[in-house]
């Protein structure tokens, strides 16, 4: 239900950006988040928005660089990924939450994308 894709191979200073789109019901009503996972890790929270767009909240490591953003009328999630880093190699889930508002808890979201692979090289 939930798709995620833009993902691919980039130079570290470069950009991506990475779309989530939901099908078979809307997520109109729910927060999104986009978690990633690097090779050996656990998975990590990336950034949060709210049902309208109106409150979006980030990592530490990715603020000032990365955008969450949200088209509604599309049922479709975006991460605007700038600036980016070798140690941003992970792959990128997508998540719809159980309420309106969520934060950094992945156990807030109970649908998941299948994820899009991020490879940043130096």
């Amino acid at each position: 239900q939930l798709q995620a894709s833009g993902g691919g191979l980039v130079q570290a200073g470069g950009s991506l950006r990475l779309s989530c789109a939901a099908s078979g019901r809307m997520f109109s009503n729910n927060a999104m988040g986009w978690f990633r996972q690097a090779p050996g890790k656990e998975r990590d929270f990336v950034a949060t928005i709210s049902w309208r767009g109106g409150s979006t909240s980030y990592a530490d490591s990715v603020k000032g660089r990365f955008t969450i953003s949200r088209d509604n009328a599309k049922n479709t999630v975006y991460l605007q990924m700038d600036s980016l880093k070798p140690e941003d190699t992970a792959v990128y889930y997508c998540a719809a939450a159980r309420r309106s508002y969520s934060g950094a808890d992945q156990y807030e979201y109970n649908y998941w994308g299948q994820g899009t692979l991020v490879t940043v090289s130096s």
